[in-house]
């Protein structure tokens, strides 16, 4: 059980989707405070709400951090003391399943579908982000059963930003043989990805068919490396780390190698593009799910990889 207040801004949608985006860009904030952005209501696509959750009560700093994220003058915050709640059992009953491509995503407190032709996978919600209820996983999860059925084969891949290591899971049941690689920069994710493959009856090691699991910044571990290069590199992050590591995951990929994408707002995905031209990728198809781009591209043939020069993409993009 415990106590947490809320940080409320009210704003129309553009306000509110440029305050996320300078988020991505504050290397100060709170990890702490956790941000959400989202529309009030669906008849009133373009009213939109900030909220931002502490474990205590905010102050000077917390607010002046929220207000930061406005370039013009931010609008009124409303401070709210939530009830004392057992957070994680709301967590889990508040969510209930997705169905995306082949699979179905629950948490403990559902039931499987068990049905022919559909991968159940369980997440917990209180583990990790990405059970799929977000819409860039759950994009991903039907790009990535989109590819299969246009005969892409991968025999080698990696999962870059895993979290839950749901991603990593799904590309390896569409792709049994493949070597399977998952990474994250926060330690943490270990522990999390063990206990969910041992939930679902995903094998870890380094053996095909089975998970490898490391801690790392971008494509900057030994093992990615090593295991290298890859057919598939998955990476649902951020808009601006995809664009700082767009020539490392072209660096990564073989020839006619597949590189999925997400994280990105829509409003962000032609800047991302761009950077991904530049390193020799090519787009082969996308989807958008909600406000969220899904992006499915491609290393050509003798590409030569270039790095993205400051002045060609807007200030939000260049300080990663």
């Amino acid at each position: 059980m415990s106590t947490a207040w809320k940080l409320t801004a009210f704003a129309p949608r553009a306000v509110i989707e440029a305050a996320l985006i300078a988020h991505e860009d504050a290397f100060d904030w709170d990890p702490d405070m956790v941000l959400s952005g989202s529309e009030i209501a669906e008849d009133n696509p373009d009213d939109w709400r900030l909220e931002v959750w502490l474990p205590h009560k905010p102050g000077k700093a917390e607010k002046a951090a929220v207000v930061a994220l406005f370039a013009d003058k931010a609008p009124p915050l409303e401070v709210e003391e939530l009830p004392e709640t057992d957070w994680v059992t709301e967590s889990q009953q508040g969510l209930e399943p997705i169905r995306a491509g082949k699979f179905h995503v629950h948490t403990p407190e559902h039931a499987p579908l068990a049905r022919r032709g559909v991968r159940d996978f369980t997440i917990p919600a209180s583990r990790a982000f990405g059970t799929g209820q977000h819409a860039t996983t759950a994009g991903c999860l039907a790009m990535l059963t989109h590819m299969k059925r246009e005969g892409v084969i991968v025999r080698n891949l990696a999962d870059i930003g895993t979290g839950t290591g749901l991603l990593a899971f799904a590309a390896l049941d569409l792709w049994p043989r493949a070597l399977a690689t998952a990474s994250d920069i926060d330690d943490v994710c270990i522990g999390v990805v063990d206990d969910n493959a041992a939930l679902n009856g995903i094998p870890l090691g380094a053996a095909p068919g089975a998970v490898t699991m490391v801690v790392a910044d971008g494509m900057a571990h030994p093992v990615l490396q090593v295991r290298g290069p890859y057919d598939l590199l998955i990476a649902n992050i951020l808009a601006g780390p995809l664009i700082e590591l767009a020539p490392d995951f072209a660096d990564a990929l073989v020839p006619g190698g597949h590189l999925l994408l997400a994280g990105l707002l829509e409003t962000q995905e032609a800047q991302v593009r761009a950077a991904c031209r530049r390193a020799g990728l090519r787009l082969a198809a996308r989807l958008v799910n909600g406000d969220w781009s899904i992006l499915w591209l491609r290393k050509r043939q003798g590409a030569r990889v270039r790095t993205t020069r400051p002045g060609q993409l807007p200030d939000w993009s260049r300080r990663w």
